[in-house]
């Protein structure tokens, strides 16, 4: 019976964990419980490190404990997966489920490595043991985020982009914002599970000081006036939100029908200085549009003073790309961005998964990647830099971009399609990521979705337009692009996630170098 109530306390800590992203009851990010059901995992792994002096295996038994707290975390997350599965690809339910229970059992074995390391060799300093589960977390994050092409959603870095650490962000970005938050839940933890003299008071100290540490970078972000230089002037948006529904929209007589006729009559009558359409907005090839449609759009574009970004999929019958097209006066060809970080399951098929995709009814195929740091479309001043649904995750591939401040991005751009996973969480954690992208690299985040969130994110990553969800409309703004590179802009464009590698690889070798020393 004990061992079913921890192993309970650990997969409710996971639960917590997953909530703090974007809580289910308002979509709203809350950092507050990060911190805490971080702190109850630590708890619960020092209690069974304090007991492992009994008989227990360290190793085996904090490997377990993680790995629950971890698989809970993940299937709290992004259990909408089922829905684009069963809903949408016709995957039988109980499949559905047990893929969603697999990727996430699967993803938290990183973890499970992290807490087994942290049972067994933690030090007896809770300042050191803090340092060394920090690193092994922000491993883990990171392995999760770039082995076998990656899947970071859900990091546990967003649940603070309205929290005192979001300041972290221009700094350190969101892993280093998931070490930081890491090492206070682990200073909390072990300062009032050992609560006594020193032992408590140093940790506590420390970790106010992490909290409080913000409040200094923010003075150190600029004076006003230095704010004022960073601008790049405004410009004119109107961003098309088509809500299609999903299981319509490949159906010829069904939503290729509506999106066609209700972009076509946007993109013609809008009078915003750049219009934008989500991911697919078109969701044919070019060859198999409508005779004349295309270059009906590229004829409207073609003089005057207005843009357009339109999202569709392109290809020459061999090979495809899920692409965005860009219209403009006084250019012969579109610009052309092609998604470079393609979904695994979604827009290219994993070696020896083909039988289970061939499961589903949904039109799957291996998509043709394109090139990282592609330029940006430039239009009235503004140097604006697309990404294609949850390319947004992968902040060290956005900041590709900025390696020459000359020539980076003064807009950043989102278009996506979530309607796969219905009116469900999904849409307000991938609004997070966006704002965190923002937070960033101090640039305004536009995004143009299907079904929500169709959205204007300016650069301190704060929502200031947005369009009711699940509806079809139009969201017209003003977005003040902006230049200067923040400091994880300059090392993360150089260096991508490297440096972060380096710091908690080089903790945890310092850390076990000197548990044997000790021991010797």
């Amino acid at each position: 019976m004990k061992t079913l109530i921890r192993a309970l306390g650990f997969g409710l800590a996971g639960l917590a964990q997953a909530a703090s992203i974007a809580a289910p009851w308002n979509g709203q990010p809350l950092w507050w419980l990060q911190l805490l059901s971080l702190a109850a995992l630590v708890w619960q792994l020092d209690a069974l490190r304090s007991g492992a002096a009994g008989g227990r295996r360290p190793l085996r038994s904090g490997a377990l404990h993680g790995w629950l707290f971890a698989t809970a975390w993940l299937c709290g997350t992004f259990w909408w997966l089922f829905i684009s599965m069963h809903t949408y690809g016709g995957l039988a339910a109980p499949l559905a489920a047990i893929a969603v229970l697999a990727l996430s059992a699967a993803l938290a074995l990183y973890y499970a490595l992290a807490c087994a390391l942290f049972v067994a060799y933690a030090p007896s300093s809770p300042l050191r043991a803090a340092a060394f589960f920090a690193a092994l977390w922000t491993l883990a994050e990171l392995l999760r985020g770039s082995w076998f092409t990656g899947f970071p959603w859900g990091a546990g870095g967003y649940a603070h982009v309205d929290g005192p650490l979001a300041v972290y962000a221009p700094w350190l970005g969101v892993y280093g914002i998931g070490a930081v938050a890491t090492g206070i839940a682990t200073l909390a933890a072990l300062a009032f599970r050992n609560a006594r003299g020193r032992a408590f008071a140093a940790p506590v100290a420390l970790a106010l000081v992490l909290l409080c540490v913000p409040v200094l970078l923010s003075t150190l972000r600029g004076t006003p006036s230095d704010d004022a230089a960073r601008s790049r002037g405004r410009i004119g948006i109107a961003l098309l939100q088509g809500n299609i529904p999903q299981d319509e929209k490949f159906i010829p007589s069904g939503g290729i029908v509506t999106a066609l006729r209700w972009y076509g009559e946007q993109l013609q009558k809008a009078t915003a200085p750049l219009v934008i359409t989500p991911e697919t907005a078109l969701p044919l090839l070019p060859s198999q549009l409508p005779p004349g449609y295309l270059e009906a759009i590229a004829a409207r574009y073609a003089s005057g003073s207005q843009a357009a970004i339109v999202g569709l999929p392109t290809g020459n019958g061999q090979s495809y790309s899920n692409a965005v097209l860009g219209f403009k006066p006084g250019e012969a060809a579109p610009y052309r961005y092609e998604k470079h970080h393609l979904v695994p399951f979604g827009e290219f098929i994993p070696r020896m998964f083909r039988w289970f995709t061939d499961m589903m009814n949904i039109p799957l195929g291996d998509f043709r990647s394109g090139g990282l740091a592609q330029a940006p479309f430039a239009w009235q001043g503004q140097r604006i830099a697309p990404n294609i649904c949850y390319e947004d995750l992968f902040g060290d591939e956005i900041g590709a971009n900025f390696r020459n401040e000359a020539d980076a991005p003064t807009v950043l751009l989102n278009v996506s399609n979530i309607a796969w996973f219905g009116d469900s969480i999904a849409i307000d954690q991938h609004l997070a990521i966006s704002r965190m992208r923002a937070l960033e690299f101090q640039r305004p985040m536009v995004r143009s979705t299907n079904t929500g969130a169709t959205v204007v994110i300016d650069h301190r990553g704060r929502v200031t337009h947005e369009l009711p969800r699940l509806t079809r409309g139009v969201l017209e703004a003003e977005v003040e692009g902006r230049a200067g590179l923040t400091p994880y802009a300059m090392w993360v464009s150089r260096f991508r996630l490297w440096p972060l590698w380096g710091a908690a690889l080089l903790v945890v070798a310092a850390t076990l170098i000197f548990r044997r020393r000790r021991a010797d």
